[in-house]
């Protein structure tokens, strides 16, 4: 009987030091993101510039992410969204180059061109329903899209400081939504067109505004704050 006890203790050890060690091997399995810390960072990070993550391993993002920031903030050689947004990220961005591909480097060269769009000659005043001009603008962009290697395009909404910044912000998404809606009707990938909307927070015209007190005036003096910035990535 004290045999069989003195088995069936050792056999419980080798289950509890399984069981010990099988999820620390598990953790293992996920690699640390350690970003150069550079510019704007899209992910939040600790006190050693390793990337912070959820419990099932994904990468908690900051208010400055973005397609084109996650695949161009470094972590070491590759693009911290190489391990954090494999699926968004261009996979040649996550491949070390070889000795091979050394005559590749007169092939096709990275481009992103950044198009302002003054929101008054897309959209009525305080509306997000593309007009007829502001269609035509687009049909342009798209045009221009399916020249280049697309990767992504990037549409951000702003609006002049006049109403609540509540509504401001959602306007701001609207009309960038609504830039998306009409490029992908001619033609463009859904997932290659990202929206974001940043309301009343950059203006361009800075204070020069601050003295104008009749509205009218007020309104046209503010109008490049009414814009929206599309930026086009891709390679010619």
């Amino acid at each position: 009987m004290i045999k069989q006890s003195k088995k069936q203790m050792l056999m419980l050890a080798a289950i509890a030091s399984i069981g010990l060690t099988a999820p620390a091997a598990h953790a293992q399995q996920v690699k640390d993101v350690v970003v150069d810390g550079k510019g704007e960072i899209p992910y939040v990070i600790d006190a050693r510039n390793v990337v912070a993550r959820s419990g099932t391993g994904l990468c908690w993002r900051t208010g400055y992410w973005s397609p084109a920031a996650a695949s161009t903030a470094m972590a070491g050689q590759f693009p911290a969204g190489c391990e954090c947004d494999g699926d968004i990220v261009p996979k040649d961005k996550c491949v070390a180059p070889t000795a091979a591909a050394a005559p590749a480097a007169a092939g096709p060269k990275p481009t992103a061109d950044k198009i302002k769009l003054s929101a008054d000659a897309l959209f009525d005043f305080d509306k997000a329903v593309l007009k007829p001009e502001g269609r035509a603008k687009l049909d342009d962009l798209a045009a221009k899209s399916k020249q280049v290697k697309l990767e992504v395009i990037l549409a951000v909404g702003h609006t002049d400081r006049l109403g609540s910044d509540g509504y401001n912000q959602k306007l701001s998404e609207r009309r960038a939504a609504a830039v998306k809606t009409y490029l992908v009707s001619k033609g463009v990938e859904a997932n290659r067109v990202y929206t974001e909307g940043k309301g009343e927070k950059q203006p361009v015209t800075g204070s020069k505004c601050n003295t104008v007190k009749n509205r009218k005036a007020l309104i046209e003096c503010l109008q490049p704050d009414r814009r929206v910035e599309v930026e086009v990535i891709g390679s010619k």
